[in-house]
């Protein structure tokens, strides 16, 4: 019975990860950027398969960001036995988390946020875009480029991603904690990026605006208050 408990305990905990990091991922996600941006253009370029551009792209992004995590975990590990510096860190990432969900509402209910992908025009084939560069012909290749040229990719995982690491233990040593992390975030990045370049791809025009704005707000303000959590929870604990 207590093996069951265990068992029980062990998988509530890798669901609550995984839950946690896909939300935080797709809100992400779903937000434009230059990946969003490539991923569009690369799926309405490609000839055959191209609905599935979106899972070279994220397998790229993937690898980069398991590298990174790597290095979080190596090169930063003694952050984890600094409570002062958890806190910080933690307060931190909560204020961007926070700033990213109120930022989104804000342009959501204000029209501002680019919803192209729902329309993809055929004039990308006249575009002169980066794709002609040799590098960012491979989907998977260019997933890494552009994922590292962005900014806001950094800012993530030096501020939110680091600080949700912190906040669940994450670590070599409990691998489980570790796979629920990584695949639910990468699992948040594919759903939105597998949906875009299928859209992309096929030429559908008739997806509801008004519905990726609602879901965009939706996951917004579950962003917020994982940013509040994030901000005060390390308050009640005294000891890591």
């Amino acid at each position: 019975m207590n093996l069951l408990s265990e068992i029980s305990s062990h998988l509530s905990i890798f669901w609550m990860i995984f839950s946690f990091s896909f939300l935080v991922a797709l809100t992400g996600a779903m937000a434009p950027g230059p990946l969003l941006t490539y991923t569009i253009i690369k799926s309405v370029k490609s000839g055959k398969r191209g609905y599935l551009t979106g899972l070279w792209v994220i397998a790229g992004h993937a690898a980069l960001e398991m590298v990174i995590i790597i290095l979080l975990l190596t090169g930063f590990s003694y952050f984890l036995k600094n409570l002062m510096v958890i806190r910080i860190i933690g307060i931190l990432g909560g204020a961007v988390l926070i700033y990213f969900g109120v930022s989104i509402i804000r342009d959501a209910f204000a029209g501002k946020i680019s919803a192209d992908f729902i329309n993809p025009s055929q004039d990308l084939e006249n575009q002169d875009t980066p794709l002609k560069n040799k590098g960012l012909e491979n989907p998977v290749i260019g997933g890494i480029l552009i994922s590292m040229a962005n900014p806001y990719w950094w800012v993530w995982w030096a501020t939110i991603g680091f600080a949700f690491m912190l906040q669940f233990e994450i670590s070599f040593n409990d691998w489980p904690r570790l796979l629920a992390f990584f695949l639910g975030h990468e699992a948040g990045d594919l759903v939105w990026y597998m949906l875009v370049s299928v859209l992309s791809f096929f030429g559908i025009r008739h997806l509801n605006k008004r519905v990726y704005y609602s879901i965009l707000v939706v996951c917004s303000i579950f962003m917020i208050f994982f940013g509040f959590y994030l901000g005060i929870s390390t308050f009640f604990s005294t000891s890591v």
